[in-house]
């Protein structure tokens, strides 16, 4: 539990995805396979072996060679490296290796892996043993063939135990709790959440990750108050839950390393979208937090992964199933991700709107989120005794500042000047003052007058990621002063004229092309027309 809180580098020139050869593999005759398999391990291995050092306690500064590397091969017994190879280590590797294409074809063809299968998988995505085509063809076999449920929580089990698995103090047993989101527009639940649970007396060691395409990121929005650091070591970690207790930071490069691999070849093989493979990844990471609890947000909608609710609940369902198999009291909520959540979109809004609602200001909408999640939360662990008082006692925290006085605190904790916390969380501060504002601001007017039927969520994200608020591709930069503020609500009854949407730009500047786009998004009609739904669909117990 040594290492750093540190950004990912996933930049690796030197491993890029042969798509051919995942096409060779498969078409190959056995014997050629074996040959096609065995040249490309062994040309990795050199490439792995050449600059990994042996790390035993007799053998610290020997650079550790194999038999393919021309040299001697460390033959201590006490050697612990991973990398140390010795002939029956070489050879078990290639045994191993060249029987991988024969689990692909075994998933391709709809069979179901064994529980030693998947761990070869998994602990050859990690140890880099295999090739990135073939973690590629099995991603896509998954895809295709999906998995069942025995051999979903075999997956996510050994992705959790392929790197560091936190631990707690004794006292804070039961009281260790998270939630995570599938994604939304506008979705700055965390911000206030978290907070409030720590008000509640829960720990909370939220770990969050960044934005990508329409959707925003928790770290983003957070990395918009000047000083805040988001990478914490596990003892600065450990610091601030004991004082505060809950802190939001980034993923450390030791928890769930399989899942980093996996989760960047998902994107370029089109596997994203995947029931066992999103279960593994969301899992395992919260398994490896060690928690008590977990509550999730499932979204559904045009603004969500999953556009109905019946995707939903599957996903909803596999992530229940699998987290309470592995010992983590886990709960789900299916809300509707439809028209923005709140009232801004955009990383500096969003800190704005959140503070707003620790504040006892914030929208109806942000509140039944947050006290629904919490209180699901409350009850899982027992400091509430139905859903309905652990919404009540969330939303006590948030109209008694209780919760406020916790955000003000981790900011400090995370690097905030104590002058900036205390003004951002002052009852009329002018937030401007501290937080970045964009160069321009345009206000969109409605085109006709009538009752606000719809708001798309989508549209605006997408129009917003354009000017610059979200990344295309991990690593990115992102513009945190971009966004929007909606200035009409659904079921609200505007004039013709009457301005509805205000845009926070820099450069690029807003095209007409995307105003067209932007009033395209507000749905306007009569008032018996309006479809109210509530933004809770339905919540999946334990």
């Amino acid at each position: 539990m040594s290492s750093r809180w540190q950004k990912r580098d996933q930049s690796r020139p030197d491993r890029k995805v042969s798509f051919s050869l995942i096409w060779q593999i498969q078409l190959a005759s056995s014997a050629n396979r074996n040959a096609l398999l065995k040249h490309t391990f062994q040309h990795n291995t050199r490439t792995v072996l050449s600059q990994a050092v042996c790390q035993s306690a007799v053998c610290q500064s020997t650079v550790c060679q194999s038999a393919v590397c021309q040299s001697t091969v460390c033959q201590s017994t006490v050697c612990q490296s991973a990398v140390c190879q010795s002939a029956a280590g070489m050879a078990q590797h290639e045994q191993s290796a060249a029987s991988f294409p024969e689990h692909i074809r075994k998933k391709r063809n709809g069979e179901q892996l064994s529980a030693g299968e998947i761990r070869d998988f998994v602990q050859g995505v990690k140890d880099k043993t295999i090739q990135e085509s073939q973690i590629g063809a099995m991603l896509m076999a998954i895809w295709l063939q999906g998995m069942v449920a025995e051999e979903t929580l075999a997956l996510t089990k050994e992705m959790m135990m392929s790197g560091e698995v936190m631990s707690w103090p004794a006292e804070w047993e039961g009281l260790v709790v998270d939630k995570h989101s599938t994604g939304g527009v506008g979705d700055k639940i965390s911000l206030v959440l978290a907070p409030a649970l720590a008000a509640c007396g829960c720990k909370v060691p939220m770990i969050s990750g960044r934005g990508l395409a329409h959707t925003g990121g928790t770290l983003d929005k957070l990395e918009s108050i000047p000083g805040f650091n988001v990478y914490q070591s596990v003892q600065q970690l450990h610091g601030i839950l004991e004082e505060v207790g809950c802190c939001i930071v980034g993923q450390t490069d030791n928890l769930v390393p399989a899942d980093k691999v996996m989760y960047a070849l998902r994107d370029v093989t089109s596997t994203v979208d995947s029931l066992p493979l999103i279960t593994g990844s969301i899992i395992s990471k919260k398994g490896a937090e060690s928690l008590n609890a977990l509550v999730l947000d499932v979204k559904f909608g045009n603004a969500a992964l999953y556009k109905d609710l019946g995707s939903a609940k599957s996903l909803a369902q596999s992530m229940v199933t699998v987290g309470n198999s592995l010992g983590i009291r886990t709960g789900a909520v299916l809300s509707r991700m439809n028209c923005p959540i709140g009232r801004c979109v955009g990383n500096t809004l969003e800190v704005m709107e959140s503070l707003e609602c620790l504040k006892g200001r914030g929208p109806d909408d942000i509140l039944e989120l947050v006290t629904s999640l919490g209180g699901l939360l409350l009850w899982m662990v027992g400091r509430a005794g139905s859903l309905e008082e652990g919404k009540k006692v969330i939303s006590t925290t948030l109209q008694n500042g209780a919760a406020l006085e916790k955000f003000q605190n981790m900011m400090i904790g995370q690097g905030v000047t104590s002058q900036i916390a205390a003004s951002l969380c002052s009852t009329n501060t002018d937030y401007y003052s501290i937080l970045r504002r964009a160069h321009y601001q345009t206000e969109l007017e409605t085109q006709g007058h009538g009752t606000v039927l719809d708001i798309d969520g989508m549209v605006i994200a997408q129009v917003l990621h354009r000017l610059g608020a979200g990344r295309s591709k991990a690593g990115d930069p992102v513009n945190h002063s971009v966004g929007a503020e909606l200035l009409v609500s659904l079921g609200q009854k505007v004039a013709k004229g009457q301005p509805w949407l205000r845009v926070h730009y820099e450069t690029p500047a807003l095209s007409a092309e995307q105003r067209l786009s932007l009033q395209g998004a507000l749905t306007l009609g009569p008032a018996d027309q309006l479809l109210t739904q509530p933004l809770v669909a339905e919540i999946i117990l334990p």
